[in-house]
């Protein structure tokens, strides 16, 4: 299938983020995250999410925004969606400290809605710095609204998902291969053994790209 090379346009003025390159380290971003008031999200958090896991992983998981057990805890799929995305990670041979796992927006939406165009556009920097420092080899889009972020398309998930697309985070760095998939929450309410095959057959290219197999049974 075909690569398809996009370079995301990013709103990122002194107006709204420090300057990406004052962010040296993860740590430095997580900690702007944490006091982070560039949109009203900061206004009804409990915990801004800025992402965890290995600051050198070769496979980053990026989904839409925290939920109400990310808010609670500052974590990254910590609820039920993370419990899942914790099998898949598993299944794949992997633990999540192998990986980074975070969200394009880092703080909850009130009441799960979507992140609006203006939020996702204030927190976008902080992501891409994220992507630049880590530089992995492949980038994961859980569902449609990081898919759809991460490629700036409209395209449904359906469409868009089992193939690679091109990221490219720095001129610096090769760029990434992102796979668009299935969010995990949206596995756990289609719990078919469709959209289980789809996600792993997903999941199975993205093994492929960085050579490993699956765990044993």
């Amino acid at each position: 299938s075909p690569t398809v090379s996009r370079q995301p346009t990013l709103i990122a003025t002194e107006t709204t983020v420090p300057s990406l390159s004052s962010f040296q380290t993860l740590e430095d971003i997580a900690a702007a995250v944490r006091q982070c008031r560039l949109c009203g999200l900061a206004q009804t958090r409990t915990h801004a999410v800025p992402g965890q896991g290995n600051p050198k992983a070769r496979l980053v998981f990026v989904g839409e925004g925290p939920g109400e057990d990310e808010d609670k805890q500052g974590l990254a799929f910590v609820g039920k969606a993370g419990k899942k995305l914790t099998e898949i990670i598993a299944a794949m041979g992997l633990n999540r400290q192998e990986v980074f796992i975070c969200n394009v927006v880092k703080c909850r939406p009130s009441g799960n809605r979507d992140p609006k165009p203006d939020e996702i556009a204030q927190c976008m920097p902080y992501l891409k710095r994220q992507l630049e420092l880590i530089a992995p080899t492949v980038i994961v889009a859980l569902g449609a609204h990081a898919a759809r972020t991460l490629l700036e398309t409209d395209a449904a998930i359906g469409k868009l998902r089992g193939r690679f697309f091109e990221y490219r985070f720095s001129l610096s760095h090769p760029p990434a291969k992102l796979m668009p998939t299935y969010h995990p929450s949206y596995l756990i309410r289609n719990y078919t053994i469709e959209t289980r095959r789809r996600v792993w057959e997903d999941m199975k290219k993205v093994m492929q790209e960085l050579g490993i197999g699956p765990a044993k049974p």
